[in-house]
């Protein structure tokens, strides 16, 4: 609320820099890869563990201008359910990931939503 102004978050992409940023300080631990295929699409941040104990991580962004909290919930929702119906995890999957965290994340100016749903990697 206090560093970021308002019309900084104009688009899914100052978002999207801004999450690939914060992912950036666990490269020691994850390979962190942006706009990738996999699956059925491109998926919009991957966090690859670097040894197989240590959870695969998808983050599937979404954002609105002006969306109310409940729009923010189902906007979350729908970015998880892009990652399922997209497949996004094809990768991990195949690489033996043993556990996958989803994240699908809302953001509407300076308001974010966060929704996560956890999975086994091996099929």
């Amino acid at each position: 609320m206090q560093s970021a102004s308002y019309y900084d978050t104009v688009g899914e992409s100052f978002y999207h820099g801004l999450v690939l940023g914060l992912c950036a300080m666990m490269d020691h631990r994850y390979d962190i890869t942006s706009n990738r295929e996999s699956g059925e699409g491109r998926y919009d941040i991957q966090l690859m563990p670097k040894m197989k104990q240590d959870p695969g991580i998808l983050i599937e962004l979404k954002a609105a201008d002006k969306a109310s909290e409940q729009e923010l919930h189902a906007l979350a929702e729908a970015a998880l359910e892009q990652i399922e119906e997209r497949r996004y995890d094809t990768e991990m999957i195949a690489r033996g990931m043993i556990s996958i965290l989803k994240y699908g994340v809302a953001f509407s100016g300076k308001h974010a939503v966060v929704k996560m749903k956890q999975t086994s990697g091996k099929k």
